[in-house]
């Protein structure tokens, strides 16, 4: 009977490094994007907190910070318990986004900016020209 050997194959342990070095850095990459991001929009939502008369590190602090869109948004303040109910928060933010928007005399565009893109529009109503008026 006749026999055939599959020939053993080998990944080189170099290559093998090599590969796990990339995806490592790659990770690396996108994680300081990731931070430079959130600061980016920290510091957009610290000074748009600014704007509206708000010490501007409770607009940083996680829970902390539901309560003080709140504010922002001229709801009362325990609108931001609503925020820790499970699909209410979703309704509640979108709200509250509005609000926001209409607050500094923006329109439903920056409402999308503040859902879609949230480092980019905290920035823009934080640092740029827009001015804080309260309903």
């Amino acid at each position: 009977m006749l026999t055939t050997t599959v020939p053993a194959t080998t990944i080189e342990p170099a290559l093998t490094g090599a590969a796990g070095g990339a995806i490592a850095v790659g990770i690396l990459f996108l994680l300081a994007i990731g931070i430079a991001l959130e600061v980016l929009m920290m510091v957009g939502l610290w000074k748009a907190a600014s704007k509206a008369g708000i010490f501007g590190l409770w607009a940083i602090i996680p829970i902390v910070q539901l309560f003080t869109l709140a504010r922002i948004a001229g709801k009362p303040t325990w609108w931001g318990l609503l925020c820790l109910v499970p699909f209410v928060n979703l309704v509640i933010l979108i709200i509250f986004y509005i609000e926001i928007s209409k607050n500094f005399g923006r329109s439903v565009g920056t409402t999308l900016g503040l859902v879609f893109l949230p480092f980019i529009f905290w920035p823009i109503l934080g640092i740029g020209s827009a001015e804080y008026k309260a309903n």
